[in-house]
């Protein structure tokens, strides 16, 4: 049964007021912003989906009104109750945008006979939903293109809400996207697919109830829908920039920016109407230069750079710039304003962390003292609701040094379990630690009663005072979070160990991804799995025969490891797979002669070494404890 939240400590309480007097809430430009072209909503907003489960419902959020509860950020207060504004929205006449159905705004860009989808969303109910809705109001206009600005999921997974492979495949609707989109789509959601998504748990707050206790949202917007996450690869891609593209009389202009908020990604300039699209390179927040729920370091001063060239290619004609999430911004001048404001957040993180780093300074102590200049500081825009300068500092620190700070003290550390047990100890015992913990807490000092309580509960799981009080110490810090995703990450701690592991609600390796990985993603895919030490007996060889590509592979388990060649093979290998390359993915989840032949695969010569590589499989775990060893 859940348990009920706490109330705000005083020293929280006391943390979110000053906030609110250190910041201009008197300015309201956003909410007219978040407000204006208002065409229409759903009425509710619960989305269901085959099985008649809600998959969606921004109607949660409704709680979002008024002044801040002592238990909410003020700040983040603000940006969620400007996330959870919903409906159709008129950025321009022509230029559409569903907002609040999703993690993500999917944008209709009106043509001569129909309308191109801008990122999908990230499931096909809410997609399918969104654009329900804009034909409801905007007439019943067939879908002429879809367009990927990157390949993050919440901008492709609601793909078959809108449109059809068969429709794609009969060259009826394009699908456009950057470069090698479908190789960094597929690998962020299967190699690390587990993890990543188990963390995200955390990271959306998906077990939270939306509450002024609970999820407020992320920041960057509400949360995930848990619906159907589809995909359909491009049939067009953009390879440069200046590139452009006409469909059904759209026209647009490209502007490569890889490395920036994903390894691969887009700007889009549409001429006709003046307009924008940042993709997910200018928001109203910093965002991730290294995500919590993992993923590759990101390059904060090609970000900037890439901003500095927005500028010089758009920013003399463009009207208003909007994005995959948050609300547009209108004028010239404002436009300008924003995206260079944007432009030297991201180049001063990269340029100070760097300086200080030549200076000596550890990831944790820049991340301790930076501070942003003011005009950036004050910018609504500019904070830290989604990404924060914590994080990003630590991980630009990451990306130019990695995970050593110098001190030979560091080099070699305990793992926590070990560190915990020893801590402990040194502290006079499990008993005496809390009661110390207890004390800072009292004291309001939240971060020390997190780090000495966290070391009890990875030294002994079941001492009870300790998690009790540890997770009413991630409960508080989280009240106090301005950052939508750290206050998720905290009351998720809080309520995995009050109430027990709550699993991945939402799984990015669906079937649709999983069936875009090419021979070699899957290959590597398995080879991930493989158990080492009990396959360090094993030898064999598997070839596998793609009838529809001309192409032959032979993978080969040895000393533990699941290497492959596209090259010819001397000498028979113990079992063949002839297949074709759609039906192929089914070895990564039937890897048995049986399953395989139910996919319409043959088998030949000895089938038990496809048993034999079947049992040195092993799976990742989608509910792995967190917070607990």
């Amino acid at each position: 049964m859940p348990m009920t939240p706490k109330p705000v400590s005083p020293t929280v309480a006391d943390q979110n007021q000053a906030l609110l007097n250190s910041l201009p809430f008197s300015d309201t430009q956003d909410f007219e912003d978040a407000k204006r072209g208002f065409l229409g909503k759903r009425a509710p907003n619960a989305i269901t989906n085959a099985d008649g489960a809600v998959v969606w419902d921004n109607d949660t959020y409704d709680f979002l009104q008024g002044d801040a509860p002592d238990t909410a950020n003020p700040s983040l207060w603000r940006q969620s109750t400007l996330n959870a504004i919903q409906g159709l929205f008129e950025v321009v006449p022509g230029i559409y945008q569903v907002r609040g159905f999703d993690l993500s705004n999917v944008t209709f860009i009106e043509g001569e006979t129909g309308v191109l989808v801008l990122d999908p969303l990230v499931t096909q109910e809410t997609a399918a939903a969104a654009l329900a809705l804009y034909r409801e109001h905007r007439g019943d206009r067939p879908v002429t293109g879809v367009l990927y600005t990157h390949p993050h999921v919440d901008h492709f997974g609601g793909v078959r809400g809108v449109t059809t492979q068969e429709d794609v495949d009969a060259g009826r609707v394009p699908v456009i996207a950057p470069a090698e989109f479908t190789e960094h789509a597929v690998s962020e959601n299967v190699y690390a697919g587990t993890a990543m998504s188990r963390r995200s748990a955390y990271m959306f707050g998906a077990a939270l109830a939306r509450s002024p206790r609970g999820a407020l949202g992320t920041g960057l917007a509400q949360t995930v829908a848990t619906g159907n996450i589809t995909l359909i690869t491009p049939t067009l891609d953009i390879t440069e920039t200046g590139q452009t593209e006409t469909v059904d009389g759209v026209r647009m202009v490209f502007q490569m920016a890889p490395g920036t908020e994903a390894p691969a990604e887009v700007l889009v300039y549409f001429p006709d109407h003046k307009a924008l699209c940042a993709a997910e390179d200018a928001t109203h927040t910093l965002h991730n230069l290294l995500t919590l729920r993992g993923a590759l370091v990101r390059d904060s001063h090609a970000w900037s750079n890439y901003l500095t060239e927005t500028i010089d290619l758009f920013g003399g004609e463009t009207e208003v710039v909007f994005a995959s999430h948050h609300w547009p911004t209108w004028g010239n001048e404002g436009v300008v304003k924003f995206l260079s404001e944007q432009r030297d957040l991201y180049a001063y993180l990269h340029d100070q962390c760097l300086r200080l780093i030549n200076k000596g300074w550890t990831g944790i102590e820049i991340a301790e003292d930076l501070k942003l200049p003011p005009v950036l500081d004050q910018a609504w825009h500019a904070r830290g609701y989604y990404g924060s300068v914590s994080h990003n500092l630590k991980a630009i620190y990451q990306r130019y040094m990695g995970w050593y700070d110098g001190n030979p003290a560091h080099l070699w550390q305990h793992p926590p379990v070990e560190q915990g047990k020893r801590y402990v100890e040194l502290g006079g015992g499990a008993d005496a630690v809390v009661v110390k913990a207890r004390a800072a807490f009292e004291a309001g000092d939240f971060r020390w009663s997190a780090e000495v309580l966290s070391h009890v509960v990875f030294a002994q799981p079941d001492h009870t005072a300790a998690r009790e009080l540890l997770a009413d110490t991630f409960e508080q810090l989280g009240y106090g979070a301005e950052n939508g995703v750290w206050r998720n990450i905290y009351l998720s701690g809080a309520t995995e160990l009050r109430e027990g592991q709550f699993g991945t609600p939402t799984v990015s390796a669906s079937a649709d991804v999983i069936s875009a990985l090419t021979p070699e993603m899957l290959f590597d895919a398995i080879a991930i799995q493989i158990d080492g030490p009990r396959a360090w007996n094993e030898k064999l060889t598997v070839d596998v025969v793609l009838t529809d590509t001309d192409q032959r592979y032979r993978l080969r388990l040895a000393n533990g490891a699941l290497t492959y060649s596209p090259a010819s093979q001397i000498g028979d290998a113990d079992v063949t797979l002839t297949t074709t390359h759609r039906a192929l993915p089914a070895l990564a989840t039937a890897p048995t002669a049986d399953g395989l032949a139910k996919a319409g695969i043959e088998v030949t010569g000895d089938t038990s070494a496809l048993s034999r590589l079947a049992g040195v499989l092993d799976p990742g775990d989608p509910d792995f404890p967190i917070v607990t060893p």
